[in-house]
Formats: structure tokens, C-alpha cells, sequence
């Protein structure tokens, strides 16, 4: 009688809900909930808050580069403010209706590129995001040769030398 008594007072203490009915049904108990605090050091989040650094993705910091630099050159050229920057992975023939990419020999790979106006579609600068990236080390470098890719573009829609377009071209 005693061992008869302690296995249904284990039964009842225990935690653990019974197993769910043979057709997969929850129990009535409903599931067991999930204890993300188990060692009493709160709530699991994210890692650092959407306004720090550290939550922009590479592809989100890439873009803001690129609008910088260009914030930078609309301020001494106002009729840049009609044109298109685009961000663009790698350089693909053809894509979008565009013509296709021009590479200088089977070795380089451009960093970016100007597309004149057509049709309805406004004068176009895309800047291609892995080429630059695999060129660069470090933040600093890549805001530099972003920059540089988007003077050289912006040059070439002027008709101007790189220099004209930015006085600091080429000395960082």
C-alpha cells in the first residue's frame, strides 16, 4: 500500500503536462510554456537598439554611404538632385533594360557606373556594393572609395575631370 501511495503522489506533484491524445490533440492543459529566464537573468532581446550601429546591416550601411557622398557632391552641383544613386550587389549584363556592363578586361570588375537618361527613367549612378566592399579593410576606407566611385560616376554625367567635380578627389 505504501509504494501504491507514492507513485500517485508522484503522479500528482509532478510538472510535467501529461502526453498529448494518440490523434496529436493538445492536452487540455494546453502546451507547456516556454521559460526563457531560467537562470533568473531576465528576458532575452536583441543585442543593441535599432539606433545603435550595430543593427544596421552591412547592405543598410553600404546605401547610407552612398546617399552621404551624394548629399555631399548635391550641395556644390544642385542639378544632381534629378539624378538616381543606386546600390546594386554586383554588376550584372543587361540588367533592368540597361545596356550591359562594360568590363575594361576579363580580370576587372567595375565599381561602379553611370547610365544616362531614358525614356521616363532619370540620369542613373549605381555604385555596385561587393566589388567595393572586397577592395576595402575598414569603414574609413569604404566611405573613401565609395566617394571616389560616385565623384568618378558624377564626372563622367558632367563631362568634367573627377577634380572639378570634388577639389579633395584622390587626396584622402
Amino acid at each position: 500500500m505504501h509504494g501504491r501511495a507514492a507513485d500517485t503522489l508522484g503522479v500528482m506533484d509532478s510538472p510535467v503536462p501529461p502526453p498529448a491524445a494518440a490523434g496529436g490533440e493538445p492536452s487540455p492543459a494546453g502546451p507547456r510554456p516556454r521559460h526563457r529566464d531560467r537562470h533568473g537573468r531576465g528576458m532575452r532581446g536583441p543585442i543593441a537598439p535599432p539606433q545603435v550601429p550595430l543593427s544596421v546591416s552591412r547592405a543598410e550601411a553600404f546605401v547610407d554611404l552612398v546617399h552621404d557622398s551624394a548629399e555631399r557632391l548635391e550641395r556644390r552641383w544642385p542639378q544632381l538632385a534629378s539624378v538616381d544613386f543606386a546600390v546594386r550587389e554586383v554588376p550584372v549584363p543587361g540588367e533592368d533594360g540597361e545596356p550591359p556592363v562594360e568590363f575594361l578586361d576579363s580580370e576587372s570588375v567595375p565599381l561602379g557606373r553611370y547610365v544616362a537618361a531614358h525614356g521616363d527613367r532619370p540620369d542613373r549612378i549605381v555604385v555596385y556594393r561587393r566589388p567595393v566592399e572586397i577592395r576595402t579593410k575598414s569603414r574609413d576606407e569604404r566611405a573613401l572609395l565609395v566617394h571616389e566611385v560616385v565623384v568618378e560616376q558624377v564626372a563622367e554625367l558632367l563631362g568634367l575631370a573627377p577634380e572639378s567635380v570634388d577639389p579633395r578627389y584622390g587626396q584622402d
